[in-house]
């Protein structure tokens, strides 16, 4: 068994910088009022004898947990299985871990989840949260608003109720839409389907509205309604050659969904991008480039929509106040699209 040295304490490193331990505790703290020649001093200090603040003694001081909750309105088996949320965790992930602070994830399984969640958020262990996928009857927003707890949203906000001083990060899904549509209308396709995401969330409806802008005298049994998964979209490419055979041109809500439309119409014979243009959304690379043909999609920077995210909460940290918006509109920031051409349309 080996002895195990004793950690350094906030005395000893007052005694190696030869000041009061006060100031070592203004600086470990982040506080104001010491001298630059005696910060550094503290500094150099902490460095030699390896000191770590005590996180329960600096929360007393500062009020902050440096900790953040980062809240995923979706089961586990689709958050793991779905590239979309690694990216956004990852852009996440690298802005607190800047900024020093620790990422705790919750998912949601069911409805006790988001009781147990919020009461998590109530409980004061975070100093805010980072919520997205949200679904538009998701009880989340309300039980945030009534903790208290400062909070970003990822997507536009659709669900009903006060939505004052709501903060959100968001792509500008219905004008990608159009420009997905747009192309493969540009490439003389007429019979043009459209493959939806799960319509209870604000993403979907969005391309749903981008596709209708372009679309609007389209036939509607050329839409069919999926979940943005690669098994939704099998079911739905079967759906739309069982009623509309002469289609030409699909273009589904995600790249996943895409993927699974990519798979039925080689089973059915059809030729991609010859017989059917396929478009899908989001150009996840170890998707879009691995379907065959690689996939024509819209371009959104997943990552710095997490990024952004976490950026926004920690500003509003320091600040003391969010971001917020006036009266009942949100400050909602949306990033742009890019259609990304491949071999699929």
């Amino acid at each position: 068994m080996t002895d195990t040295a004793p950690r350094p304490t906030l005395e000893a490193v007052a005694a190696r910088a030869g000041v009061s331990r006060a100031t070592v505790s203004r600086v470990v703290n982040g506080g104001d009022g010491v001298r630059d020649i005696l910060a550094e001093r503290v500094r150099k200090a902490v460095e030699e004898l390896g000191y770590v603040p005590n996180q329960a003694a600096r929360s007393l001081v500062t009020r902050r947990h440096d900790a953040i909750a980062v809240v995923v309105a979706e089961p586990e088996t689709r958050v793991f299985a779905d590239p979309f949320f690694a990216l956004q965790l990852r852009g996440i992930s690298k802005e607190l871990t800047a900024h020093d602070n620790q990422l705790v994830l919750l998912l949601t399984e069911g409805r006790d989840d988001h009781t147990r969640v919020g009461r998590y958020l109530a409980g004061g262990h975070v100093d805010g949260a980072l919520v997205f996928s949200l679904h538009l009857d998701d009880p989340l927003p309300e039980l945030i608003q009534r903790a208290g707890v400062p909070t970003v949203f990822g997507g536009r906000p659709g669900w009903s109720g006060d939505r004052r001083g709501v903060v959100y990060v968001d792509s500008d899904n219905r004008g990608g839409a159009r420009a997905a549509v747009r192309h493969l209308a540009g490439l003389g396709r007429t019979r043009i389907a459209h493959i939806t995401g799960a319509l209870d969330q604000t993403s979907a409806v969005d391309r749903l509205d981008g596709y209708r802008d372009v679309m609007a005298d389209a036939d509607p049994r050329l839409i069919a309604e999926a979940d943005f998964t690669p098994a939704g979209g099998e079911r739905a490419m079967r759906e739309l050659l069982g009623r509309c055979p002469d289609l030409d041109a699909v273009f589904a809500a995600n790249d996943l969904t895409a993927s699974g439309a990519l798979r039925v119409l080689r089973e059915a014979g059809r030729r991609v991008p010859d017989d059917v243009a396929v478009i899908g959304f989001d150009d996840m690379l170890p998707v879009a480039e691995q379907t065959d043909p690689p996939l024509t999609t819209v371009r959104q920077d997943i990552e710095e929509m997490g990024r952004l995210m976490a950026r926004l909460l920690l500003r509003g940290l320091d600040r003391g106040t969010p971001q917020e918006g006036v009266g009942d509109t949100p400050a909602g920031v949306v990033l742009p699209t890019t259609l990304v051409r491949r071999a699929s349309a």
